[in-house]
């Protein structure tokens, strides 16, 4: 027997053989725990585990919906409803009995007052309680071409517009010396350290809500850390790339990752601004749109400088400065960092989705991180270029402002 043969046998048998045996044994232990059910002896005497979650809960003309998930190891049974503390008529499809992971909507017909709150609870056949709330009774919207426009317009007003507010301070930044352009490095540092600590915050409270079944927080922490490592991967075929290399293609390269890290978290505003609207709880939503508009047009100064640094400008002058990025890499810019909060708006309006919030909020997540080493890279070698500190007090000035003006903002908002 060659040295090749005995490579591919084990014990006389061929590799792939080998290799089935300890997957065909696991098939046969997990059927065996399937059906079999050899643990029934811990569980006799023993009440089931049940967990019912409320995941969105709509008002109509004829009364509520409640789509509900069963995310508890067994089946539950719903077996009465309460609206207000008073028992009421329901209808449920597909059945009354909810697998696990199963899903089920619970239509009550019920003369609810337009304004006022309502609580609904959900008794099952083994008496354990169950609670959602209408915070505000008012018609949830349904899907239509002029709601899809209204609600599109909001995105726009909320993400596109004060992104392309912030990016019309480039010429402002472009005419900067070394001392003051390094200081803008250090706000947009400061406005993505608040993002990026309100992002995760953000997605930890969705995450909260989530059957247990999903484990939310892992879930989030997940997708960030795989964000994270796309980002870095792209990175570094990115630097091996000879044309990469240019002051100016890498302020590009970092104003669109900026831009992109920004739009995960505006689609993450639009989820809330949008179901916000749906639910009744924006009765004053214009000032909001106001607050959102505030604090994002921080958002479009931080994707404009890299496009400065990149340039690698002198001393405010008043010659001439060099030509910028092109018109349509402005736009496609403030696209990026805006409408995704048009598709958050949407969702958030019409089909809002815990488990898809929290898995969008996490990539916002790694890829504002991503962001954060990236521009503290960047004005690392801009300091050493300059000879100056990274932690000059122009710097901190920068960085303090940065989180000053996002908190400030934020109020508006909160």
């Amino acid at each position: 027997m060659t040295t090749s043969e005995k490579r591919i046998t084990a014990g006389g048998l061929p590799l792939w053989v080998s290799g089935l045996i300890p997957l065909v044994a696991l098939a046969l232990m997990l059927a065996v725990f399937a059906f079999g059910n050899p643990l029934a002896l811990f569980k006799a005497d023993l009440p089931p585990i049940e967990n019912l979650t409320f995941e969105r809960i709509t008002v109509t003309s004829a009364g509520f919906e409640a789509h509900l998930i069963n995310g508890g190891p067994d089946p539950v049974t719903v077996a009465q409803v309460m609206v207000d503390d008073a028992y009421w008529q329901f209808r449920i499809t597909p059945a009354a009995a909810i697998p696990r992971l199963g899903r089920a909507v619970l239509s009550i017909p019920y003369p609810w007052v337009a304004t006022e709150p309502n609580l609904i609870r959900i008794v099952t056949s083994t008496g354990a309680t169950f609670e959602g709330a209408v915070a505000i009774a008012t018609p949830t919207p349904q899907p239509g071409l002029a709601e899809f426009a209204a609600y599109g317009l909001l995105g726009v007003y909320v993400g596109i517009i004060p992104v392309g507010l912030g990016l019309l301070w480039y010429p402002v930044m472009k005419r900067m010396g070394r001392k003051w352009l390094g200081a803008v490095l250090a706000l947009t540092l400061g406005l993505l350290v608040f993002l990026l600590i309100d992002t995760l915050l953000e997605a930890f409270e969705v995450a909260a809500v989530l059957p247990g079944a999903f484990q939310g927080i892992p879930l989030v922490l997940f997708a960030a850390l795989l964000t994270w490592l796309v980002l870095l991967a792209i990175g570094s075929g990115r630097r091996n790339r000879t044309d990469a290399s240019s002051p100016a293609r890498r302020g590009v390269y970092l104003a669109t990752l900026i831009a992109f890290s920004i739009g995960l978290h505006n689609l993450g505003e639009g989820l809330a601004i949008g179901a916000a609207f749906a639910l009744g709880e924006a009765a004053l939503g214009s000032f909001l749109v106001i607050g959102f508009t505030l604090h994002n047009i921080t958002e479009g100064i931080g994707i404009a400088a890299p496009l400065v640094s990149g340039k690698q400008t002198g001393e405010a002058t008043t010659a001439a400065v060099p030509e910028g990025p092109a018109l349509l890499t402005f736009l496609g810019l403030a696209l990026l960092a805006g409408s995704p909060a048009i598709l958050g708006a949407w969702i958030g309006g019409f089909a809002f989705s815990p488990l898809l919030a929290s898995l969008f909020l996490g990539m916002g997540v790694g890829a504002i991180w991503q962001v954060v080493v990236e521009v503290t890279a960047l004005l690392k070698g801009y300091a050493e270029r300059e000879g100056a500190s990274l932690y000059s007090w122009a710097n901190v000035g920068g960085f303090l402002v940065g989180l000053l003006i996002m908190y400030f903002t934020a109020l508006l908002v909160n």
